[in-house]
């Protein structure tokens, strides 16, 4: 899960896109990168770590331009390198800059027709430098000296007919403009807005992941990119859109909504803020169904994410809310870091209990969501540590169960703790005295209501049934044998690829015969 920004104005905007990557920081904290262009010369800074240590002044001045673009990496290959951080180049054609959101689950495939058949280099196993060649060889066939709209158009289309999965992208044009691009069922998010130039004359654009960078920035919010369409903004500033393929039914990810967008965005029309209060709502409920009688003296969320949701939770029971855990604002979001190994570390350099929030009284603590249960275990442990009597948890999302394929760091079934495991034993594996997880029904319901016209959400992590209808079962075998945490660990001490043994029982022959042909 990445955080994207492109913009086109009249007047340098390195500071711009600067601002806006801090503000996006919270969709990834492994490295950040800015392309500008400047009369033709293109301006490249990027690096891993936190956008405030990657750019100084000195690299700011070198940043001119009138467009650009800007990204921050959340890993989901498992691996830090600089080679990695985007954005991406190739110099053919007219010099192309990519920056990308997502996964695609035929990258394989891309990787080996780009080859033989494209006679394109990939450096890296990045699927996002295999969607930027794929994008340069639709839009090279297209033989033009300089590409006009349609001609960009029709290599989004080219794109769509080949990459498969959840992605949302930006590509820059050397002196020509930026170009963006939606999967066709919408699962990764992008938005546009535009805001009026100082002189008067137009209108400015900028194209990002989140409503809120626009915000930040002063533009208002236009629409999202509908699904399968393309936004193209020229160096003049002329707005140009267009459907490249047919759609598939909009499926935006709720995990957006569950963790990883700000609660102030908008996303498809669905205030994230409201959809996180609705969680907190309908979870209160099924709390109280299932036990009307309860003790609950104090809710209290785990920060920063379920704030919303545990605050509407306890104003349902009638329960006092108090903040619990003081969060160091200066260590980062524990779900995205990199491996197993750095989120046990950091759990209790992250957050500290106030003790006499816990001491004597029986607790409920709120999640957002429960992926691997290390976090959550922990500070089950703090609460105790604390004095409470008895610690309760809540989830705002249902159990986490099956892997992620589009963008999001949960690749491997064996990692996620409630992967064949009952509700009971999740909540004896993490220590709780009683676990209670939102229904899958009731967490759509708490997003839907803000948009009735979304109909589906991507909600494979619950219920193990992926929009794309191209994921088997062999794929997630390959997927988790690539990124899991020890094959990341592997990749790390051996700084390349790493490969392991993999159950191929209840696999057919031909499923066998591909995996075994794959590593």
């Amino acid at each position: 899960m990445c955080g994207l920004v492109g913009v086109v104005s009249d007047h340098d905007i390195g500071v711009c896109l600067y601002d806006t990557l801090t503000v996006l920081q919270h969709r990834g904290q492994d490295a950040a990168g800015i392309m500008t262009c400047d009369k033709g010369k293109l301006n490249l800074r990027k690096d891993n770590g936190l956008v405030k240590d990657v750019f100084r002044t000195r690299h700011m001045r070198r940043l001119t331009g009138q467009m650009g673009i800007g990204h921050v990496r959340y890993p989901t290959a498992g691996s830090s390198s600089p080679a990695l951080a985007q954005p991406f180049y190739v110099n053919s054609p007219y010099g192309l800059a990519l920056a990308h959101n997502g996964n695609l689950t035929n990258c394989k495939e891309l990787s080996r027709d780009l080859f033989k058949e494209d006679l394109r280099h990939i450096n890296t196993d990045s699927d996002s430098e295999v969607l930027l060649n794929i994008f340069a060889h639709e839009l090279q066939r297209r033989n033009k000296m300089k590409p006009l709209p349609e001609d960009i158009f029709a290599a989004v289309a080219g794109v769509h007919n080949r990459c498969r999965g959840g992605f949302a992208a930006l590509v820059m044009i050397t002196g020509y403009g930026i170009v963006g691009f939606r999967d066709r069922n919408g699962i990764r998010p992008l938005v546009y807005g535009s805001r009026a130039k100082q002189d008067g004359s137009g209108r400015e654009y900028m194209i990002a992941s989140e409503s809120v960078a626009l915000d930040s920035q002063g533009f208002s919010l236009e629409r999202d990119v509908a699904p399968g369409e393309a936004v193209y903004i020229d160096a003049d500033g002329q707005f140009h859109s267009q459907i490249c393929t047919e759609a598939g039914e909009l499926a935006p990810c709720i995990f957006e909504h569950v963790y990883f967008a700000r609660p102030d965005s908008l996303m498809d029309g669905i205030s994230v803020y409201k959809a996180r209060l609705r969680m907190g709502e309908k979870l209160a409920e099924k709390l109280l169904r299932q036990r009307p009688d309860h003790d609950i003296d104090v809710v209290i969320p785990i920060p920063d994410t379920s704030r919303t949701s545990a605050l509407e939770l306890a104003n349902k029971l009638g329960v006092k809310f108090r903040e619990g855990f003081v969060k160091n604002r200066y260590i980062g979001r524990t779900f995205i870091m990199p491996g197993q190994s750095e989120r046990k570390k950091s759990v209790r350099q992250k957050l500290n209990a106030i003790d006499l929030e816990f001491r004597g009284k029986n607790v409920l603590l709120v999640d957002d969501s429960i992926v691997r249960g290390t976090t959550c275990k922990q500070i089950i442990q703090m609460a105790r540590d604390a004095g409470a009597n008895n610690v309760y948890f809540a989830s705002a999302a249902p159990a986490v169960r099956y892997p992620n394929v589009y963008g999001i760091d949960m690749p491997a079934a064996a990692e996620l703790i409630a992967s064949g495991k009952t509700e009971l034993e999740v909540q004896e594996a993490i220590g709780a005295d009683w676990l209670i997880y939102q229904d899958l029904e009731d967490l759509i319901s708490a997003a839907a209501e803000g948009n009735p016209r979304v109909s589906r959400f991507e909600c494979s992590v619950f219920n193990g049934e992926y929009v794309t209808g191209d994921v088997d079962e062999v794929y997630l075998r390959r997927l988790e044998n690539k990124r899991n945490d020890q094959a990341k660990s592997s990749r790390s001490s051996k700084g390349g690829k790493s490969s392991q043994h993999i159950d191929q029982d209840h696999l057919s022959e031909e499923q066998v015969a591909e995996l075994d042909n794959d590593i």
